[in-house]
């Protein structure tokens, strides 16, 4: 099971990938960096992605539908969201949260540049990662 550098450097292999990124949303904190940073600093870019993070998280709106007992019903410890897409005019950004044992407010930040990157593979291949990231 891979750890944050080697889960951010598989991230990297991904095409058209600029720069990736672990991050506590809760903090702001970026866990582990790779790559470039948008915006050229990485605790900026760590802030700021946390900062949509938390905004989406926090929304009943964006919450798995149904809250009682049964099939459906969401695990405390899962993440509230599974992943946020942002897109401009030359990158996409995919936040993907991480289900952790404690209180899942991590998640992989990815830059992908988008003339070469591939979206769905991207995010097929985040949670892919994402299930494997060991933490602690």
């Amino acid at each position: 099971m891979p750890g944050i550098d080697e889960c951010l450097l598989e991230a990297m292999r991904l095409p058209g990938a600029r720069g990736a990124a672990l991050v506590d949303w809760t903090s702001g904190l970026a866990l582990g960096t790779v790559g470039e940073a948008p915006g050229g600093d990485h605790e900026a870019a760590a802030a700021e992605a946390a900062e949509l993070a938390r905004l989406a998280a926090e929304q009943r709106a964006f919450a798995p539908a149904g809250g009682g007992a049964g099939e459906d019903a969401p695990d405390a410890a899962d993440p509230p969201v599974e992943d946020l897409i942002l897109s401009n005019r030359d990158s996409y950004h995919v936040l993907r949260f991480v289900r952790t044992s404690f209180d899942s407010s991590v998640f992989l930040h990815l830059w992908l540049g988008r003339a070469d990157g591939n979206l769905a593979l991207a995010r097929i291949r985040l949670g892919e990662m994402a299930g494997r990231l060991v933490l602690g």
